[in-house]
């Protein structure tokens, strides 16, 4: 599962990226920073079963801290987009491309209004205007892949072959699958006769299968800095006010040790010993009254995109049903995110494809209730999988 982070140049993307998974994306105040796309690992919110079951856990893949789990997401720059970009522009089609396999998008957007559409300095500028052309960009980028040839693409389904089949196997390796086609040629209203099908079907097409197979959420950065009407036009229009560099700054001050910090959280504490200078216990101020009550809105994107736009639960594998842990001793070491109404037998390929292959049965470590292979699995289950 990948989230792809887009976005115009100069936007604060690699703070965004940076701050999310603590990675270190080269940073800079000039358009095209990101020329190599970053890949690292975010991670969202869930409540950990140590609460419920009362035991300590002793987490692998996945921090617990207080109790709240932090389940890993891959999370992916890509390089700053510019008007035209489907046509070749700026950087060109290699980072339309590269966002082929991402499941949703977060847009970072420059709330502030001063960078243009191709990130250099700006005074005025709208930044609902960024909203709507990295949209059309990539609508205009799919259209184009669903137009290709159509002429003799529209003869082969003429022909017999049916169009869903045709265009899931066209978009199969954009990460579109079979059933989003489906549904997005359900709701588009196009004319019957498919070789008669211009660029404007194509586009309506291409909006749907965009909001389908990869939404968008829009974060709203810099808001430290944002004009009121900017930050008012882009929450109206369902943006999540960001400040990726105050986020940025706590989490370095945590790793720091001068500050104890849970990602998400709308507060921080200094321990009584911090080793914080003046200035930096002045810009700490600053940020802990910007941030209350809301928090930084970073792990905030996070959490709309993976848990709202593409709705995942999540799921805890253990070997041992009774002291929940695995074949070491970890009390439930791992854990994963799925598709809501995935059963127990994906949760068993996520695992390893060799437990799959070789499932028999497994428990819910819960009720202790043996559960079958297409048994559906809930938020929050801890799970034995029995394999051959």
């Amino acid at each position: 599962m990948k989230v792809g982070l887009v976005g115009k140049p100069n936007s604060g993307k690699s703070t965004f990226f940076s701050a999310a998974t603590a990675a270190d994306a080269q940073i800079g105040d000039y358009p095209f920073t990101t020329i190599d796309t970053n890949v690292g690992v975010a991670h969202v919110r869930r409540e950990c079963p140590c609460i419920s079951l009362e035991v300590s856990c002793d987490p692998h893949n996945s921090p617990c801290l207080e109790g709240t789990r932090y389940l890993p997401v891959e999370l992916v720059d890509v390089a700053g987009l510019v008007p035209g970009a489907h046509e070749g522009k700026g950087m060109g089609n290699q980072f339309l491309d590269d966002l082929r396999q991402a499941d949703v998008l977060i847009q970072i957007v420059d709330a502030s209004g001063n960078t243009d559409l191709e990130g250099n300095h700006a005074e005025g500028a709208n930044p609902m205007a960024e909203v709507e052309f990295l949209a059309g960009e990539m609508h205009h980028w799919l259209a184009g892949i669903i137009l290709r040839n159509w002429k003799r693409s529209a003869r082969a389904v003429e022909s017999g072959r049916a169009l869903e089949d045709f265009l899931a196997e066209r978009l199969g390796g954009l990460g579109f699958s079979r059933e989003q086609v489906v549904a997005a040629l359900r709701e588009c209203d196009l004319p019957e006769n498919v070789q008669t099908w211009s660029d404007v079907d194509g586009l309506a097409l291409a909006r749907t299968l965009q909001a389908l197979g990869k939404p968008i959420v829009v974060a709203a950065n810099k808001t430290d800095i944002a004009p009121a009407q900017n930050l008012e036009a882009l929450v109206k229009a369902g943006g999540i006010p960001v400040t990726a560099d105050y986020e940025l700054a706590l989490r370095n001050a945590s790793k720091a040790g001068l500050i104890t910090y849970r990602p998400g959280d709308p507060e921080f504490t200094v321990p009584e010993d911090s080793a914080l200078n003046d200035a930096q216990r002045s810009g700490l101020e600053k940020i802990a009254e910007f941030i209350s009550g809301d928090g930084t809105g970073v792990q905030r994107c996070l959490e709309q995109a993976v848990l709202g736009q593409l709705d995942l639960i999540s799921a805890f594998p253990v070997e041992d049903e009774t002291h929940y842990a695995d074949s070491h001793g970890k009390v439930l070491p791992d854990g994963y995110l799925l598709p809501r109404g995935a059963t127990a037998l994906e949760l068993a390929y996520m695992v390893h494809s060799d437990i799959g292959d070789g499932f028999i049965r497994a428990i819910d470590c819960r009720t202790k209730r043996i559960i079958g292979k297409d048994h559906v699995l809930r938020d929050g289950d801890v799970v034995k999988i029995v394999a051959g």
